[in-house]
């Protein structure tokens, strides 16, 4: 078995690298820091930079202009991207888009995804505060109406909502199927009859879109509708929340490491303690198993290969080891910066910010844990 990324995946790390290597963590600050502060958009400069990289149509085929690459070759790109806090919809355009070329039809692939892969459309979804294991999880309901899909509910904290054309929103039937619905946040030029989006702020300092749908009429083509599309795409956004997690934990590790060893404390540098060295090794043992776990995710989401659990156990057990490791990373980098931790002048502050974002998007690890229990309990596996 060869565990070596192939030679096209390798490549979109290496474009990742070049695009985000001049790239410096954001500065918006924490709104419990700054009340306020809050970017009104994503960057736009990374997003055409991306966009003319193929870093946009990375899983799209290619008659849409795509390079019709694999998962693994998405949360490469995506681990590059958090270690310096890239300010851009990523992973939620790349996910949605290839939902929309695997579950689409004809005319709503010819519509969307060449746009998207140029970076001229953006995509995102509203998924980052469930699991969404469960259809009576989603806050959404539709039915149908002749040739239209009917949609109402809340959907909160939805990324990026105030600047995407298109938000893709799981919607529970009276089946307790699960579609998807691509929701134009404007039609026009105008807003469409139903649609209302407000604004809430993240842990991380962005607008997050409260979404709310009262009887908003979709015609049939904007709704995927097949069984496997929200499995599909939520385990895609899970695994790219992975990805995330571990470029994030890797950089704050590094600077970790970087501080201690020039901080001098009775003479002697930081990283020769004992107690120093023990907790950024115990660290250290987190992003490995981090890794490990998200490359076998992203390996079965993206062949679909057979095992004794749906790949969804496996996406659980990356979420698990993620939520929790960036977390105990983060805190850990906290504790060894002392004060300097806190200072808004000095990134770690954001990083922390972000990392609890990641922790809790589409459920803490508790969620997972509690998907996977009920996985193991239906496949009867002890």
């Amino acid at each position: 078995m060869d565990f070596r990324f192939s030679e096209e995946q390798q490549a979109a790390a290496e474009a990742a690298r070049a695009v985000f290597g001049g790239v410096a963590p954001d500065a918006v600050p924490s709104p419990s820091l700054v009340p306020g502060a809050v970017a009104d958009d994503f960057d736009r400069a990374l997003w055409e930079r991306l966009a003319a990289a193929d870093l946009l149509s990375l899983l799209l085929d290619e008659e849409y202009g795509g390079a019709g690459l694999d998962a693994i070759a998405l949360c490469l790109v995506l681990r590059e991207s958090s270690q310096v806090l890239a300010r851009v919809p990523l992973l939620e355009n790349c996910a949605a888009a290839a939902a929309v070329q695997a579950y689409g039809d004809g005319e709503l692939r010819d519509e969307v995804l060449r746009r998207t892969g140029t970076g001229e459309l953006v995509l995102t979804v509203a998924a980052h505060g469930r699991t969404g294991h469960d259809p009576a999880e989603l806050a959404v309901t539709a039915g149908r109406d002749g040739d239209f899909w009917v949609l109402d509910g809340v959907q909160t904290a939805i990324p990026w909502a105030h600047n995407a054309d298109f938000v893709l929103v799981p919607a529970r039937t009276s089946a307790d199927r699960t579609v998807v619905a691509l929701v134009p946040r404007l039609g026009d030029g105008v807003p469409l009859d139903g649609v209302a989006l407000a604004e809430q702020i993240s842990t991380a300092g962005e607008r997050l879109g409260e979404l709310r749908l009262d009887s908003v009429r979709l015609p049939d083509r904007y709704v995927l509708d097949a069984d496997g599309a929200w499995p599909y795409l939520r385990d895609l956004l899970t695994v790219g929340t992975c990805a995330l997690a571990l470029g994030l934990g890797t950089a704050v590790l590094g600077m970790t490491s970087d501080y201690t060893s020039k901080r001098v404390q009775f003479g002697h540098p930081l990283a020769t303690f004992q107690a120093v060295a023990v907790q950024a090794a115990d660290r250290y043992i987190d992003l490995r198993a981090m890794e490990a776990t998200l490359w076998q995710a992203a390996w079965r989401a993206g062949t679909g290969a057979q095992a004794a659990l749906p790949v969804s156990g496996d996406v659980a057990v990356a979420k698990i080891w993620a939520s929790e490791g960036v977390r105990r990373v983060v805190q850990t980098a906290q504790h060894l910066h002392g004060g300097f931790g806190a200072d808004t002048d000095y990134p770690l502050h954001r990083y922390h910010a972000w990392a609890k974002y990641l922790e809790l998007s589409l459920g803490p690890a508790a969620a997972h844990e509690e998907a996977l229990g009920d996985l193991l309990a239906a496949h009867q596996l002890g």
